[in-house]
C-alpha cells in the first residue's frame, strides 16, 4: 500500500443488519445477496459472517466457488443463471440453484438431459424489463422446467423497479402482474428486495432477497439507515497530504465548480475515484476530519 487509505469493515454491523431483516420478514427465508464482492465489502469475510443466512446469492460461478472455498456448505443461488454451457457445468459442480430467465437457459437444461443438482428459480418480468420471461409465457416455461427439475422445486420470482419509492404505484402493479402470471402454479415465491422488505410487507412471501441493506445502506428515498435500524458496515479513512490557504472568491479543483465564500483552509485528502471514491460526490458531501464534521469542496479527482 502506497498510502494510508483504508476501508474498515465492521462484520458485527453486517450481522446486526441481517437480524433487522429477520425481524422485518420473520416468516420468510433470507437470501443474502453477496454479489460484486459482497458490494465491495469482501466476499470471503462476508460469506463467513452471514452463516445465519438461508441462502447466499451470487452473480457468477466464480463468486460461488469463493463462497465454497470459505466454507459455505449451504444453499447457493446463481442470480443470473448460466450464460453458457461452461458456466452451467460450473454451477452443477457447485451444487448451485439457478435462476432461469431466458429460453437459452431452458435449452441448456434440456440438452443436459439429467436432473439439475438443486432448485430452479423461474424469473418472471413483471415490469422492470431487465431479466425474466414475459408474464404470458410463465405457465409454458413452468411446465418445461417442471419436467426437467425432477424432485427439486420450482421457485417463482420477480424483481421490483421502484420499491424504494412508496409513493410510486408501480410496485403494486408489478405484484398484481406477477400474481396473475403464476396463478395456479405451485411453488415458493420470492419478490422482495431490500426496499420491498421495508416498504411492501405484502411482498415478503416465502423468500426475501436483501442486498444493499445488509451493508448498512438505506434503499429507500427519504429514510436514513439509522431510522431503519441499520448500522454502516464500512468506514473509509485516509490522510490529508496538504493543507492549503485559499482566498475568498478563488475556485477549487477541476471545472472550477466551487468558489470559496471566505478565506479558507482547504485540506487535500489522499483519496480519489481511482480508489473508488465516487467522482460524482457533490460539494457539501460530509466528511470527518479528526472526528469533526467538515465537507467536500471541488470535484473529486
Amino acid at each position: 500500500m502506497s498510502r494510508n487509505t483504508i476501508a474498515h469493515i465492521d462484520l458485527a454491523a453486517i450481522r446486526h443488519n441481517l437480524s433487522v431483516v429477520k425481524n422485518l420478514a420473520a416468516e420468510s427465508q433470507i437470501v443474502c445477496v453477496v454479489k460484486a464482492d459482497a458490494y465491495g465489502h469482501g466476499l470471503s469475510r462476508v460469506c463467513r459472517t452471514l452463516d445465519q443466512a438461508d441462502v447466499l446469492a451470487v452473480a457468477t460461478t466464480g463468486e460461488g466457488f469463493s463462497c465454497r472455498e470459505q466454507g459455505w456448505k449451504g444453499r447457493l443461488l446463481l442470480l443470473e443463471g448460466a450464460s453458457n454451457p461452461e458456466e452451467f457445468e460450473d454451477a452443477v459442480a457447485l451444487g448451485a440453484e439457478m435462476v432461469v430467465h431466458h429460453e437459452s437457459q431452458v435449452q441448456m437444461l434440456t440438452q443436459r438431459s439429467c436432473e439439475p443438482p438443486a432448485a430452479l428459480w423461474l424469473k418472471i418480468d413483471s415490469g422492470m424489463h431487465r431479466l425474466g420471461f414475459p408474464p404470458q409465457d410463465a405457465t409454458d416455461i413452468y411446465r418445461k422446467l417442471r419436467q426437467l427439475a425432477g424432485r427439486h422445486p420450482i421457485i417463482l420470482m420477480s424483481h421490483f423497479a421502484c420499491a424504494d419509492d412508496r409513493s410510486n404505484s408501480m410496485t403494486d402493479r408489478q405484484i398484481q402482474v406477477f400474481d396473475a402470471a403464476v396463478s395456479g402454479l405451485a411453488g415458493p415465491v420470492s419478490l422482495a428486495n431490500s426496499a420491498a422488505i421495508l416498504n411492501y410487507p405484502q411482498s415478503h412471501r416465502d423468500y426475501v432477497r436483501p442486498g444493499i441493506m445488509l451493508y448498512g445502506v438505506s434503499p429507500c428515498a427519504g429514510r436514513a439507515a439509522a431510522e431503519i435500524g441499520l448500522q454502516p458496515a464500512m468506514t473509509l479513512t485516509c490522510e490529508l497530504i496538504a493543507i492549503n490557504r485559499v482566498k475568498k472568491g478563488e475556485s477549487i479543483g477541476y471545472g472550477a465548480g466551487y468558489f470559496c465564500p471566505q478565506d479558507m483552509l482547504v485540506g487535500v485528502a489522499a483519496i480519489g475515484y481511482g480508489d473508488g471514491y465516487p467522482r460524482h460526490a457533490q460539494n457539501g458531501t460530509p466528511v470527518l476530519v479528526n472526528g469533526q464534521r467538515s465537507s467536500l469542496v471541488g470535484r473529486v479527482s
